[in-house]
């Protein structure tokens, strides 16, 4: 009979642990990832931001009355335009009447920076010495669908992957108990964004990539209450079956989307819980709500949706998007600036204080801006009496700006002719910011990619550069 030899306890413990430690955690993770796509995951390199605020302008505000100050045009109000300005235009009745249309807003310097912000926005210039205003951003497209979808998704075609969601995929969520990707609605004029949904949609990407619109009050998702006489036991053991059904499903066909409906049903259910009390502003202080204009009018609605934001950073949300539409003025621009920025200025600059002061500026970037500009001189449009101007749209040149996240604050980056017609200084194109917001997030644009139809897709497609300029 073989003598058996036994181990030591201790011995024993000391040859294995390694070994079941890491047989009990890949059973777990392959468990998890298996259900829940989202699961964190680690970016190309350290990126400074672990959340993105972006505060999306929808309908393209005028940059000539809000950002970038040009005297020169003040001298010249109501003359023709230059020459070498209009040269190019395809448009003769343009060429033939173009205007110079000065803006009648004030600048002033705020802040040790002295960065120059138009009288419509002195909450945002209080800020500025925690801001990157750049001036000199350009698109491909001067229409506002095909704008907004190449600002969101990198393509002037519907159907891509929103920045949003590449940044789920790249990253996952450490939020457990909300979306990764939210988005929240609000409007001057009861128009939607121009774009829809396209603009915040999972593209060719599994579903559960895809952007989660809230609401500011009642049920932040339609339908995510229980139904009546339907308590959490219930629901759990109803989720439960639905679950085990899934999984023998996906064991038969592979479909990955049957995990993202899985991952669905589970976050809703966990929302269940959460939402109610993100939405719940009871505990925060009368001056944080003061702060951000909530309770009042015009700035309850946006103001909420800053708010919201900044506990969704709390949270761990990874990207929120804020689309307040629409400022697509091409007739009565002084009247309609006057109202956007009324709703909008406050709740922006105090989204900005909050964070500072609560220690995440650092670690969430905030963007600030719409999908293209406006032009230097009057639109020739019917209705367009003296007083009653607009400004139509602009491709060549526009502002955005940015906040948070290692970002060059109390700077200004690029600038643009004496007209504001073209960026002159520093140009940057549209693929340029989202490269430079997915380096934020420790994500290198050239590496991300996404295989779909036998070719490896990026958010930048093969355009893109980091604004390093733009970085302390």
């Amino acid at each position: 009979m073989r003598t058996i030899d036994f181990l030591q306890r201790r011995d024993f413990f000391r040859r294995t642990a390694a070994g079941l430690g890491a047989i009990a955690l890949g059973d777990l993770l392959a468990q998890d990832t298996s259900r829940d796509p989202l699961l964190p995951r680690l970016p190309h390199t350290a990126g400074k931001a672990k959340s993105v605020i972006f505060l999306f302008m929808s309908g393209a505000p005028s940059q000539l009355d809000l950002l970038d100050p040009k005297p020169e045009m003040k001298k010249r109000h109501g003359e023709p335009m230059p020459e070498s300005i209009v040269k190019d235009l395809k448009d003769d009745l343009i060429r033939g009447s173009a205007r110079v249309m000065a803006s009648s807003r004030e600048f002033r310097r705020y802040g040790n920076s002295g960065i120059e912000f138009s009288e419509l926005l002195p909450n945002l210039g209080s800020c500025a010495d925690d801001l990157c205003v750049i001036r000199s951003f350009r698109t491909d497209n001067a229409n506002h669908t095909p704008a907004q979808f190449l600002m969101n998704t990198g393509s002037i075609v519907a159907g891509r992957p929103s920045i949003g969601s590449w940044a789920l995929y790249g990253l996952g969520s450490e939020c457990r108990d909300l979306p990764g990707f939210v988005v929240m609605l609000s409007s001057s004029d009861n128009k939607g964004v121009e774009g829809g949904a396209a603009n915040w949609s999972n593209g060719f990407m599994p579903s559960h990539f895809r952007g989660v619109t809230f609401r500011n009050q009642g049920d932040a998702v339609l339908h995510l209450s229980n139904p009546a006489g339907i308590d959490a036991r219930m629901q759990r053991s109803r989720l439960n079956l639905i679950r085990d059904l899934n999984d023998e499903r996906a064991a038969i066909t592979g479909d990955p989307e049957i995990a993202s409906r899985v991952a669905a049903y589970e976050l809703a259910f966990r929302m269940q819980t959460a939402a109610p009390d993100l939405l719940d502003f009871s505990k925060e202080p009368p001056k944080t709500l003061e702060l951000y204009g909530i309770g009042k009018d015009p700035t309850h609605t946006y103001g909420s949706n800053c708010l919201l934001a900044r506990r969704m950073v709390e949270r761990g949300v990874r990207f929120i998007q804020l689309y307040h539409s629409s400022w697509d003025d091409h007739n009565d621009l002084h009247k309609n600036l006057n109202r956007h920025c009324s709703i909008t200025d406050q709740p922006a600059a105090a989204l900005i204080h909050d964070l500072k002061q609560r220690g995440l500026l650092d670690s969430t970037l905030v963007v600030w801006g719409g999908e293209f500009g406006r032009t230097p001189m009057y639109e020739i449009r019917r209705g367009n009496t003296p007083g009653r101007e607009g400004r139509d749209h602009h491709a060549a040149a526009f502002s955005m700006i940015l906040a948070g996240a290692g970002v060059r604050a109390g700077h200004v980056i690029g600038r643009t002719d004496d007209f504001g017609y073209h960026a002159v200084d520093e140009p940057c194109h549209v693929h340029d910011l989202q490269a430079t917001i997915l380096h934020c997030l420790g994500l290198d644009h050239t590496r991300l990619t996404y295989p779909f139809q036998g070719r490896q897709y990026r958010l930048t497609d093969v355009h893109g550069e980091v604004i390093t300029r733009a970085f302390a």
